[in-house]
């Protein structure tokens, strides 16, 4: 199961109706897309760096929410898809100078992963700590790997 990271889609523009601007724009948000760059005119969304570690026994996921409180986190399991709901606030301050400058992310964001084995849905634990959220979800009996010894005449 790979997970990645989700990027917004922009169109690409290309052709002879555009001349070397269209080029160079399109140059431009392929260069501010590798390297993180957001663009002024988009408004950026908060999705928190996820980890799965799928192990014999269990799947692990790892989520970093660093300034979120745990009351704003919901997590729920239907079927074999994991969906995890938060909200980040933002602080109010009081801004007395002429400049300000946010680069720090406020918001909702959703993360859901499809699980690829059944899990046990009343063994499922979930721990906060220090900005980290970790969900264990133990596999179900069927779902977990039997090896079998093969005997050689």
């Amino acid at each position: 199961m790979m997970l990645e990271r989700y990027r917004r889609s922009r169109p690409v523009v290309w052709g002879p109706v555009f001349g070397a601007a269209g080029r160079n724009n399109s140059m431009n948000r392929m260069l501010s897309d590798f390297f993180g760059e957001e663009d002024s005119r988009t408004v950026s969304t908060l999705t928190p760096a996820m980890d799965l570690v799928d192990s014999k026994d269990s799947v692990k996921v790892r989520v970093e929410l660093p300034g979120i409180a745990r009351d704003d986190v919901e997590i729920s399991l239907k079927d074999d898809t994991l969906t995890i709901k938060g909200d980040k606030k933002q602080e109010k301050e009081d801004i007395d100078e002429n400049r300000y400058y946010v680069e720090r992310n406020f918001g909702s964001f959703v993360r859901t992963l499809n699980l690829t084995s059944k899990v046990k849905a009343d063994a499922v634990e979930a721990k906060f700590r220090d900005g980290v959220l970790e969900i264990k979800l133990p596999k179900a009996e069927e779902e977990k790997v039997k090896e079998i010894q093969v005997q050689v005449d």
